[in-house]
């Protein structure tokens, strides 16, 4: 029965029951030990998404690489020297370490802004080929400006998101006062637009239905943990 479902439905599948087997963990069972397996989500999310991305290519590749690397290399810059998102510090939940900075880092990068994107290449490409024809502007101007601006605020809003349930969870925290200051954000939005950039001149395909369903099965995730968790 499985040949006959799409690649995006198999994968969706298996995002849902491992996020609700997560969800269903932190909140009624030992919330640290299902903590511990979100390095294997995030392995099993990135997986998941270059399995489901249509005509694989260098690009496709690059993009990957560069934003998994840049991602991690500005935590590193940030956790050791505080110059970006502000002063904080990495707990052990993550997994391995290297310069103070979980590996898995630079992966949960590539996959907020992948699925970013995507999501707004995917919702919004319709849209802004109709305000093109009404303004006259051309719409590869239009379109770059959605997917870079609207998709880095998207990452900003999903970083605000998990934040809150990330400390709780002991992902990392913040020094100082432990608040989460407004420079964290700031430099969230700035490095996810620079990323973005990127991501919209590689030429790749960037239809993938199912970087849009985890990007709404994370959302509903981190929103449920936010809320419920004590």
């Amino acid at each position: 029965m499985l040949h006959k479902l799409s690649p995006y439905k198999i994968a969706t599948g298996i995002a849902i029951l491992f996020h609700g087997i997560g969800l269903t963990g932190i909140l009624f069972f030992d919330n640290i030990f299902f903590s511990k397996a979100t390095p294997f989500n995030l392995l099993l999310s990135a997986a998941l998404l270059v399995w489901t991305q249509k005509e694989k290519n260098k690009y496709f590749y690059f993009f990957a690489a560069i934003t998994c690397t840049a991602g991690f290399a500005a935590e590193v810059i940030g956790v050791n020297t505080g110059l970006l998102f502000g002063d904080y510090n990495y707990g052990n939940v993550l997994g391995l370490q290297w310069q103070n900075v979980p590996l898995v880092i630079g992966i949960n990068w590539f996959i907020v802004l992948y699925c970013c994107g995507i999501s707004i290449h995917t919702f919004l490409t319709k849209v802004i080929d109709e305000v093109a024809a009404r303004t006259k502007t051309p719409p590869p101007i239009l379109k770059a400006m959605s997917v870079i601006g609207d998709g880095a605020t998207l990452a900003v809003l999903f970083d605000w998101l998990i934040e809150p349930v990330a400390i709780k969870l002991g992902y990392w925290h913040w020094l100082g006062d432990g608040g989460i200051p407004l420079y964290n954000y700031i430099c969230w939005i700035t490095i996810s637009a620079l990323l973005l950039a990127f991501f919209h001149f590689c030429k790749f395909n960037k239809q993938n239905k199912f970087a849009v369903n985890l990007f709404l099965i994370q959302g509903m995730f981190f929103l449920l943990l936010r809320t419920f968790l004590k």
